[in-house]
């Protein structure tokens, strides 16, 4: 499998893009209808108790599914009644024939009283929202929510952007959200994607190659991006062609972080891993290291005399480590004799505010470094881009430009941007990951991917894949020890 079999995750404006170049060639009423009847269908079978089904309808392509779907409910012999969104007589195009085959009464928003038995079919705004939701709306979601009625979302909960998952004003907590053609941005990022509830994807018959036509690069994260990078385990291998992962150590009193990075690393398939300590130390970490090596470094020339080995290739710098200026040093010493480094925690906070030094270090189309910052560290590496009015895909990889390395923007919607602009999103975080260490967890899944050879932007995809494995493999009140014990290599 390739990229190109990846899930491709579509922005509003390029799926717009994609009705009307399917608009070009195919009958887009007809697109309408399926997309209607699949909702009408869809809230048949997930809420076959209502008592009445109350369809929103807004003022653009979004209402006309609901007025297609209205009439299709009608039809299937389901109470039902139509609220709409401004005045439907205004209507255009696709939207407007919908509302006039459904030929049914309708009534103001503003008009719709909560009742027990409500199943609410949500069809007022779609993906492309980039505004405020209207007073009226922002009073309609209140009065849902405080009825605590079911909702099935039409594209997304309105109220939801599209582009970015973040609320606009107000938004509907839906309980199922049906799709077309393919996931948009917003039921990935957070918080959409707690708002979406269960999502169905429906094709109504666009051809895939107009998708793939305007697919801008942009993927859920999963094994399809990353397996034809593998180098596969060889009966010939020996522990350095499986990679050499050196991760640096703080001092005596900071020694946990970088051994999680280490034993992560290992549990992922490093075939050596070395922790490189400073002299005050080495007896803290010697008394907690078994297969782990330990090699002491206490300065640039200790460094420089440690690279003179070639297959000392990989490196973690930055957990636990304390020393800003030293980690600076090591990491511009790292990037001057061509090694892999990923850079975490102390490492990213050394060249606050000086992504640029960084940059001129690591000069080689992003694939040797690997940044992964939390929001508080992204904002000091990037500032200007954190004070950007735009979501976490846009971000990540502006971000990744300016490094241009790969930036891992972590979080529970974690996105992996590189700096030719390829990216994507991971959903497979569970809660037990927000725990101290972690993130040196996965600072060590990633470098070790890198030694076995994976190129760095899949590398950084599949270690935060794993490293969500890892802690669905764990469970409830997991430790970051667990965590890195619980880690396996790629199958």
């Amino acid at each position: 499998m390739t990229a190109r079999s990846a899930e491709i995750l579509l922005s509003p404006s390029a799926m717009a893009r994609v009705d009307a170049a399917a608009a070009c060639g195919m009958d887009s009423y007809g697109l309408m209808q399926r997309a209607g009847e699949a909702v009408a269908a869809a809230a048949l079978r997930l809420f076959p108790a209502a008592v009445r089904f109350i369809v929103l309808c807004g003022p653009g392509n979004n209402g006309g599914d609901g007025y297609i779907a209205a009439a299709a409910l009608v039809r299937a012999g389901a109470f039902t009644m139509v609220h709409h969104l401004g005045d439907p007589s205004v209507l255009k195009g696709d939207a407007a024939r919908a509302c006039g085959d459904a030929s049914l009464p309708s009534l103001p928003l503003s008009s719709y009283a909560p009742r027990p038995g409500d199943v609410i079919v949500d069809a007022v705004f779609g993906a492309g929202l980039a505004r405020d939701v209207p007073q009226d709306v922002a009073d309609l979601v209140e009065r849902v929510t405080v009825a605590r009625l079911p909702v099935l979302a039409v594209d997304l909960p309105s109220g939801l952007d599209g582009m970015t998952g973040l609320v606009r004003g107000a938004a509907l907590q839906a309980t199922a959200t049906v799709t077309f053609v393919t996931r948009k941005r917003g039921h990935v990022l957070l918080p959409g994607r707690l708002l979406c509830g269960a999502i169905e994807v429906f094709d109504i018959g666009i051809p895939r190659r107009l998708v793939d036509a305007e697919a801008e690069r942009l993927f859920v994260n999963g094994p399809s991006l990353w397996q034809d990078h593998q180098v596969a385990p060889a009966a010939g291998d020996h522990k350095y062609r499986r990679g050499h992962l050196t991760a640096f150590s703080g001092g005596a009193t900071a020694t946990g972080a970088a051994r999680l990075s280490a034993m992560a690393g290992l549990k992922a398939g490093a075939g050596l891993v070395t922790l490189a300590s400073p002299a005050g130390a080495l007896s803290t970490n010697a008394a907690h290291l078994t297969a782990i090596m330990l090699h002491e470094i206490n300065g640039k020339a200790d460094l420089e005399s440690y690279l003179k080995d070639p297959r000392r290739t990989t490196f973690v710098l930055g957990p636990g480590f304390g020393d800003f200026a030293t980690a600076r040093t090591y990491a511009l010493c790292l990037g001057a004799h061509g090694r892999a480094v990923v850079l975490d925690a102390d490492g990213i906070t050394a060249f606050r505010n000086d992504v640029q030094t960084l940059r001129t270090a690591f000069s080689d189309g992003g694939t040797r470094l690997v940044v992964t910052p939390h929001e508080g560290e992204f904002s000091r590496l990037f500032p200007e881009v954190s004070a950007m009015p735009a979501g976490k895909v846009e971000k990540a990889r502006t971000a990744a430009s300016e490094l241009g390395g790969i930036v891992v923007y972590k979080g529970a919607d974690t996105v992996i941007a590189a700096p030719d602009g390829r990216a994507a999103i991971n959903e497979t975080a569970p809660p037990q990951l927000a725990t101290a260490g972690s993130g040196d967890v996965l600072a060590g899944i990633i470098a070790a991917l890198m030694g076995q050879g994976l190129p760095a932007f899949e590398a950084a995809c599949a270690g935060v894949y794993l490293h969500g494995e890892a802690a669905l493999r764990t469970g409830q009140g997991m430790t970051a020890e667990e965590l890195a014990a619980a880690v396996r290599p790629l199958a």
